[in-house]
């Protein structure tokens, strides 16, 4: 990889880590290229990325984002799980480093607070941002079902008892 390379590999990093919710720090000792494959596929499906670089080089595409603390976890064999949404990286770094031993969270950063493994591990415990989404509209709507649930009764009674009496002249 010659310096111009790079170059553009440490720019589109910076450019990719100032607009991530998080960001996961990995340490992968000796995983099969199977197994990174299917770390990828998991992350992608879950709307996440993951990108093995150098340390320099990820030193120096981290300077100037909120991520600049992350600096001293950089020590051999790293890699970066990021994503948009807070919880989809973590929740797949801890998933997959439950069911492989070559495969090391070190720490993470939401923005400029920096993570530790337990951290990162309360963060995947929580539900994602579609989920919270979710609950936010149901408890919205929650009300306004009750509340057209409420001025329906009087009207469905009044139906039952004229319907009944209907039943009782015609008997």
């Amino acid at each position: 990889m010659d310096r111009a390379e790079k170059q553009d590999l440490v720019a589109e990093l910076n450019a990719s880590l100032a607009t991530m919710g998080v960001v996961v720090v990995t340490r992968n000792l000796g995983m099969t290229v199977g197994q990174s494959t299917d770390l990828r596929t998991k992350m992608r499906e879950a709307g996440a990325s993951y990108k093995v670089t150098k340390n320099k080089l990820a030193k120096l595409a981290i300077e100037g984002t909120p991520y600049a603390s992350l600096s001293d976890l950089l020590t051999g064999p790293t890699a970066f799980a990021t994503s948009t949404d807070p919880v989809a990286a973590a929740k797949v770094a801890v998933e997959f480093a439950k069911t492989n031993d070559k495969f090391e969270i070190v720490g993470g950063a939401m923005g400029a607070t920096v993570l530790d493994i337990d951290g990162v591990k309360a963060l995947a415990s929580l539900p994602s941002l579609d989920a919270l989404r979710g609950k936010i509209v149901g408890l919205i709507q929650a009300p306004a079902t009750k509340i057209v649930q409420i001025i329906q009764a009087p009207a469905g009674q009044l139906a039952r008892v004229i319907s009944a009496y209907a039943e009782k002249e015609a008997a």
